[in-house]
């Protein structure tokens, strides 16, 4: 591993953990300001939309594919179908996830063979 790929992932560990550690912070602050019994109500709006907006950013980046190919477009589309009708059958979040990214690999790498 050289000194680039080395900064690239210490960087994006402190900003992972600046992106979590913060708002923790800033609400412990925030709700201690108040001093208030009813601690729900003093939430601001803008932390309950927070997760929700990530989610949906999450998605967006998931369904486009880091190269456009026949095998990758296809390996998008079928896994994003399987994890959508695993879904609809179990009603939970980790085993669509699993099945979307089994299906995703396994269309991308017969998609080696016969795209």
């Amino acid at each position: 591993m050289d000194n680039a790929t080395g900064w690239a992932i210490a960087a994006a560990a402190v900003g992972t953990l600046l992106l979590r550690v913060f708002p923790l912070i800033w609400m412990r602050h925030h709700l201690q300001q108040k001093s208030d019994v009813n601690a729900v109500e003093n939430i601001p709006a803008w932390l309950s939309v927070l997760g929700p907006t990530m989610i949906a950013a999450l998605l967006g980046v998931s369904l486009v594919p880091g190269h456009i190919n026949a095998s990758t477009v296809c390996a998008t589309v079928v896994g994003s179908v399987a994890t959508l009708l695993v879904w609809r059958w179990q009603k939970s979040l980790g085993w669509p996830i699993f099945s979307g990214v089994v299906v995703y690999g396994l269309v991308v790498y017969l998609g080696a063979y016969f795209l």
